[in-house]
């Protein structure tokens, strides 16, 4: 009869359980290393169970009592060992690829296994077997086998145990049924190995199938082979943002690698730390814990994200962080907090510094285009400052005349009266050029102000245009071009904001409407109408157009077909002036050869 029923009956079971388990797994699609490494586990057991249980019925109906079942089970004896480390390496880091100096693990149980077989020339592995009494006298060589042999389950173990207390907490579920499952077998194995108490060979391939069962089980219960819960702590390490998680008492219950590096040198952060005391640093002055705390009972009763920004500084730590607190919950549950901290150190630098640079670039189109317009100012002041100088040599040459005529008895009233009259004549001819001048300083030093300031001041549509005709007047006579006007609104047409940053984008249009033309005479369309609540601006030329590659960048970066002669940044300030200081849209329309219609439409007031 067979001795140990119980045991017996458990690795039949275990073993058709285990091959239920291998074929469940081999079916699966989108297999992972770790399921191929569990699927080695299953093989060696599955070997050392099959060949446990022939040697049993092989000397129990055919009398056999050789070693040949047991040299085959000490495949899966060998390598389970390593095949449970390799286990534990895989499942603590997902991105861990096994290598070829991996099989280097592999030689000791390799030896083990030729030593074993080649056992009866040396019996340096087993000294004496009897399988009829179940007694085995270990040679010199085993207890090196015996010894890597832990080494290997232990390790595995660790990292098993490791990741799974890091990633559920020490007294998970996961946790447990890990160390439930390992305990076991190494157990048995230790009881049975040094003789402690009699166990029935069948015990240990029972034990260790324990242990794939209580895998299994946290295969379906807790994803034990899924990739996501397994990367999980690995990615939560590594993104850039740290977090710490807080349950209701605002208890510390989780914090990734990120956050407890960053604030290292301030305070040590534990799991099961309260929040606020460990908040309780020079570091975090300037956060209202108070205010925090009311952050996140808020978002324990709203359900809702709450997000806000913190300049928190120290002698040697000066950062921007964008706190952001969201509430967990289960089944409606409030269970817990997550307080997200971004850095956004370097994204308020690089805005300082495009802000910068803005500025500067801003400035120097301003510059560049008050040279241009000055070049026309002189020579529109050249007109009225010869004339006012011969007007006054005039007058000059009447006050003499005036002068000698003084006691000449030839002189009559009425000659006094002529002279008069002409000086009169010269100063009403002088003042019309003086106020011509006058009006261009103005308009030049208005101009000439600041890009970045702002106004909420309106002005009339007629104000517009005349400042638009002032400035424009020296360039379109200098290259022979025509601005043809054509109003379908009334002049008095009202528009918020300040009429220098209008007039600049009108300039730059019709600067470049200029040079379309290349050097030649054209005409230049200025049509204004009303639509809705709008006025809409149209500026036509009938030049070269604009080329598919620029138009497609037009707007979206600075861009100028001028060469070295142009920086691109009128259209683009334009548009950022048209959009952003007038709340209104700009637009183009082009045919290359043809000419470009540029449309600008902005709310106004009234009429």
């Amino acid at each position: 009869m067979l001795k140990n029923q119980v045991a017996f009956i458990l690795l039949h079971l275990s073993t058709s359980f285990m091959m239920l388990i291998t074929y469940f797994i081999v079916k699966m699609k989108n297999k992972t290393q770790l399921h191929y490494i569990f699927l080695f586990n299953l093989f060696n057991i599955i070997i050392w169970g099959i060949s446990i249980l022939l040697e049993a019925y092989f000397r129990e109906f055919f009398g056999y009592n050789g070693l040949f079942f047991l040299d085959i089970a000490y495949i899966g004896i060998c390598f389970v060992p390593v095949s449970l480390l390799l286990t534990g390496m895989i499942f603590s880091d997902a991105g861990t690829r096994l290598k070829a100096k991996d099989l280097k693990l592999f030689i000791v149980p390799a030896i083990s296994l030729v030593i074993l077989w080649t056992n009866d020339y040396h019996h340096l592995f087993i000294e004496r077997y009897s399988p009829v009494s179940n007694e085995i006298v270990y040679g010199g060589y085993f207890n090196i086998h015996l010894v890597y042999s832990y080494i290997c389950i232990l390790i595995g173990l660790y990292f098993l145990l490791n990741f799974s207390i890091r990633n559920s907490g020490l007294f998970s579920k996961q946790a447990f049924v890990i160390f439930l499952g390992f305990m076991v077998p190494v157990l048995v194995n230790v009881l049975f190995t040094l003789n402690i108490i009699t166990l029935s060979v069948f015990a240990t391939p029972v034990a260790f199938s324990f242990l794939v069962i209580c895998y299994f089980y946290a295969t379906l219960r807790y994803d034990f082979l899924n990739v996501v819960p397994i990367a999980l702590r690995t990615v939560v390490d590594r993104i850039s943002d740290g977090f710490v998680v807080v349950d209701t008492k605002l208890n510390i219950v989780d914090y990734n690698k990120t956050f407890q590096d960053t604030f290292a040198d301030f305070f040590n952060i534990e799991k099961r730390y309260n929040l606020i005391d460990a908040l309780k640093s020079d570091i975090f002055a300037k956060i209202d814990l108070e205010k925090l705390v009311g952050y996140i009972d808020k978002v324990s009763t709203s359900r809702i994200t709450i997000t806000f920004e913190s300049h928190l500084t120290s002698e040697n730590f000066d950062k921007y962080f964008n706190i952001e607190i969201t509430p967990m919950a289960s089944y409606d549950n409030y269970i817990g907090t997550v307080i997200l901290m971004k850095d956004i150190t370097q994204s308020k630098k690089d805005l300082e510094v495009i802000k910068e640079n803005q500025a500067i670039l801003m400035e120097q189109e301003r510059l560049a285009s008050l040279g241009q317009l000055m070049g026309g100012i002189a020579h529109n002041l050249m007109t009225p400052i010869m004339s006012i100088s011969g007007g006054i040599e005039a007058i000059k040459d009447l006050v003499n005349e005036y002068d000698e005529s003084v006691g000449d008895k030839n002189i009559t009233q009425d000659d006094h009266h002529e002279i008069a009259k002409e000086m009169l004549s010269w100063l009403e001819k002088l003042k019309p050029y003086c106020t011509y001048m006058s009006d261009i300083i103005t308009t030049v030093k208005e101009q000439a102000v600041q890009l970045n300031t702002t106004s909420l001041d309106s002005f009339s549509l007629d104000e517009l245009v005349k400042r638009i005709e002032l400035l424009m007047a020296h360039e379109l006579k200098k290259y022979h071009c025509v601005l043809n006007m054509d109003f379908k609104v009334g002049m008095n047409t009202l528009i918020r904001g300040d009429v220098n940053n209008l007039v600049q984008v009108f300039d730059n249009i019709i600067i470049n409407a200029i040079h379309s033309y290349e050097g030649k005479s054209g005409n230049i369309d200025f049509t204004v109408k009303k639509i809705d609540n709008n006025i809409e601006f149209m500026l036509t030329d009938y030049g070269k157009g604009i080329r598919p590659d620029v138009s497609v960048r037009l707007f979206k970066e600075m861009i100028t077909t001028k060469g070295k002669n142009g920086t691109g940044l009128g259209l683009y300030m334009s548009y950022a002036n048209v959009k952003g200081r007038f709340g209104g849209n700009m637009w183009f329309e082009t045919e290359e050869g043809k000419g470009t219609t540029f449309h600008i439409s902005i709310p106004c007031i009234k009429d």
